[in-house]
């Protein structure tokens, strides 16, 4: 490691003037002192000049040209505006106000009178007469055909048709009810009744006869039992002859049971099947007839009726529409039709008449004949210039050819030649240039005009900086100058003046104030209260006696009579103490 510290680099000093030398320093102090000389006296003019033009225009110009402001617009823009202001604004109101009028009374007025006494009194004609002939024609005949038709037909219609409905249907359904169900189903209750009561006492019986058959059968058990166990022997008799019995028993049995089924079934039938079978052939299919009959009835009668309304409606609605719109609205469209397509043809016919077929003949018999004309002759010029091109092209590029070998070859020969004396000739010119011009130029500048511009560029700097300087101090002895002088003026002028004014004005000033001027003003005071003091009692006087000569002539006045309610309103305020008015009970009027 390199322990030494090592000096840092200087930083790079500023651009330092160059050396000078005893000529600068001989040249120096005298141009410093001869500009100083000369300058001094201009700086001292040039400051007097300053502070006298500032006085002048602070004290002089600015007030002459306010004052002169003032006198131009006086002269000039005061009268104008008050021309203005007084006459001519007044008058073009007035010419505005009698031109809005005229305005009105040519453009506005009458179309305002003819919109209220014409044009609004007929919409309201014709837009009657529209909903007259729109409710004649749209409106009152469906009101007719619905007020005096349809609504009675459909009364009529509903009358029947709920007459039907309570006298054939729920009437038919009621009697069938009261007169065929309700006896059946009192007679099926019988029945049932019966046949349960029957049913009953058969299964009792049927019990009675089983309990017999089943206590036969224990006593011949326990007898078969106690002869078995007694007599070995006879136990295939007894077995045999229980058999027997038993197959009997079960056979009497059989018939029964196929007896009770045969019974039971036919009860059934009769109980169950037959009487409704009885009510389907005997009530219910006459009266399903009948109601299909009194149905067929109905549709038949509703298609009559509709037919009947289909008529009508054809003839009250459907005919006159046909009419209407076949003999009066389809030649009306027409004609309607036939006017538009008629006045569309007219102005096509006359625009193509102004604006089409003028240009069209125009481009057909003019522009085209003279366009292919043009290109007949364009193009039977180009063909005769296409052939004395191709000829002279071919003639002028077997020449050029020719003439081009030749001039190459002469311009090679040629080039060469100038080029050996161009060299030649550059070789000379520069050798004479050289020698006659720019030797003598670089010694002229280097001998000559070097040393005479540094010499020059160091006097003008000297000179810069001797009237920089000498400008800078001119400018420190004419401020020591002009405060001496400012200083000299305040002794001689302005001092004594403040003196006095303090001194000698301020003091006998209050003195007239104090002495003079204020007691002079109150007496004047005191004079004019005085006097309209007595300029008031006087008018009271006059007032007094006017009145006394009023009363002597005419009578006193009736007193007014005292109002029996007074006004119970809270108290006002007390009155501010006057001069000739006091607040105590003793002093009071």
């Amino acid at each position: 490691m390199d322990w030494e510290k090592h000096p840092t680099p200087a930083e790079p000093a500023a651009a330092e003037r160059p050396p000078e030398g005893c000529l600068v320093a001989a040249i120096r102090i005298p141009v410093r002192i001869v500009v100083l000389v000369l300058v001094v006296p201009i700086r001292l003019t040039w400051d007097a000049v300053v502070a006298g033009g500032r006085v002048m225009w602070r004290r002089g110009l600015v007030p002459l040209a306010r004052g002169t402001g003032r006198l131009l617009r006086a002269v000039f823009v005061t009268p104008w505006v008050w021309l203005w202001v007084r006459a001519l604004a007044p008058a073009a109101r007035g010419a505005g106000a009698a031109l809005a009028w005229l305005g009105r009374a040519l453009f506005v007025w009458p179309w305002v009178a003819l919109w209220r006494r014409v044009l609004v009194p007929v919409g309201r004609g014709v837009a009657v007469a529209l909903t007259w002939t729109g409710k004649a024609l749209f409106v009152r005949p469906w009101a007719a055909l619905w007020r005096h038709v349809l609504a009675p037909v459909g009364r009529g219609v509903r009358a029947v048709a709920l007459w039907v409905w309570w006298k054939g249907v729920v009437a038919s359904v009621a009697w069938g009810y009261l007169r065929v169900m309700t006896p059946a189903g009192h007679g099926i209750a019988w029945l049932a009744r019966g046949v349960w009561a029957g049913l009953a006492v058969a299964g009792r019986g049927f019990a009675r006869l089983a309990s017999a058959v089943w206590a036969g059968a224990v006593a011949v058990g326990r007898g078969g039992a106690w002869l078995a166990r007694v007599v070995g022997a006879g136990l295939a008799a007894v077995g045999r002859g229980v058999a027997r019995l038993t197959s009997a028993v079960w056979a009497g049995l059989t018939v029964a049971g196929r007896g009770l089924r045969v019974g039971g079934a036919w009860l059934l039938r009769a109980l169950f099947v037959w009487p409704w079978v009885w009510l389907y052939a005997r009530v219910l299919v006459p009266l399903g007839g009948g109601t299909a009959w009194l149905a067929r009835g109905l549709a038949a009668a509703g298609r009559a009726l509709g037919a009947r309304l289909a008529a009508l409606l054809r003839a009250l609605v459907v005919v006159p529409a046909v009419w209407l719109c076949t003999h009066a609205l389809t030649p009306l469209g027409r004609g309607i039709a036939l006017l538009a397509r008629g006045t569309a043809t007219a102005v096509v016919l006359l625009a193509k008449a102004l604006f089409v077929w003028p240009w069209v003949w125009l481009h057909a018999r003019v522009l085209t004949p003279v366009g292919r004309a043009t290109v007949f002759l364009f193009r039977l010029v180009g063909a005769h210039l296409a052939l004395a091109g191709r000829a002279l092209g071919a003639g002028l590029a077997w020449l050029g050819r020719g003439v081009w070998s030749g001039l190459a070859w002469l311009a090679r020969g040629v080039w060469a030649g100038v080029a050996w004396f161009g060299r030649g000739v550059r070789t000379v010119a520069v050798t004479l240039v050289r020698w006659i011009f720019v030797v003598p130029a670089v010694a002229l500048r280097r001998w000559v005009l070097v040393p005479v511009g540094r010499a020059v560029v160091v006097l003008v700097r000297e000179t810069g900086d001797a009237l920089g300087h000498a400008w800078r101090v001119a400018g420190h002895v004419s401020r020591a100058v002009g405060r001496f002088l400012g200083r000299l003026l305040r002794w001689i002028f302005v001092d004594p003046v403040r003196w006095a004014y303090r001194r000698v004005c301020t003091p006998l000033g209050h003195l007239v104030r104090d002495s003079v001027w204020r007691p002079a003003a109150r007496a004047v005071k005191d004079a004019g209260r005085t006097a309209r003091q007595a300029l008031a009692a006087a008018r009271e006087s006059v007032r007094q006696a006017r009145a006394d000569v009023r009363r002597a002539l005419f009578g006193a006045k009736r007193a007014e009579p005292e109002p029996l309610v007074r006004d119970r309103r809270e108290p006002g305020p007390p009155q501010a103490r006057t001069l000739g008015s006091s607040t105590t009970a003793l002093t009071k009027d």
